[in-house]
């Protein structure tokens, strides 16, 4: 979905202002997008190609392809809109700045919520530990190891984080290859079979 911080037509423009260094492919520019917003925004393949198009409809950037890659670079017309645009580039780089500030403030906000979240498990943890020093293990159950749980609990977070991010990371490079037209039913197939050995491998050696 295209963040609010693009009105109709400024995702367009962005995008031609990011072309004027340099030709890039789609996926760069899915790339500097998300850099540009620090992460907290990654645009689909969906929402950047077709303004692609549009923009080599109007004459201002050309598409050339290299290998499996179509590589867009801004024509001179292109170079004259981003001129008379200026202002208006301007002004949408003042929102893109304010939005990446609200969207890392409300990342801070989930980060604090979670640490209270983490906070409340170790005082439970802790409650649990005192009342079992004080009551004593049963006869027919050994005494639980809270600071494994406490440990436990801490690494489950940052297995989650590490699995959040492949999948980000991964998401964004299949939209890509889908957006060029190669990824097949196959591909899919062989993909699932993938995961499924990766998982499998990885519980191994968790469990070691």
């Amino acid at each position: 979905m295209t963040p609010p911080v693009f009105s109709h037509g400024s995702l367009r423009l962005y995008l031609l202002s990011l072309l004027q260094d340099a030709p890039k492919h789609g996926y760069e520019l899915i790339q500097a997008l998300e850099q540009r917003f620090g992460g907290t925004y990654s645009p689909s393949a969906g929402t950047i190609y077709p303004r692609l198009s549009k923009l080599e409809e109007d004459g201002l950037v050309t598409k050339t392809t290299e290998g499996r890659k179509t590589v867009y670079e801004i024509t001179d017309a292109g170079r004259l809109e981003l001129e008379r645009r200026e202002g208006e580039l301007r002004d949408i780089e003042n929102e893109v700045t304010d939005s990446v500030r609200r969207l890392a403030d409300e990342v801070r906000h989930g980060v604090n919520q979670a640490l209270k979240s983490l906070r409340a498990d170790l005082a439970s943890a802790a409650r649990e530990s005192a009342q079992h020093a004080t009551t004593g293990p049963t006869a027919h159950a050994p005494a639980p190891d809270f600071d494994a749980q406490v440990r436990s609990r801490f690494a489950l977070r940052e297995a989650e984080n590490a699995v959040n991010e492949f999948r980000q990371q991964l998401r964004s490079e299949l939209r890509a290859i889908a957006a060029r037209g190669e990824l097949t039913d196959a591909a899919v197939e062989a993909l699932r079979a993938q995961l499924a050995r990766i998982r499998v491998e990885l519980l191994q050696v968790i469990h070691r």
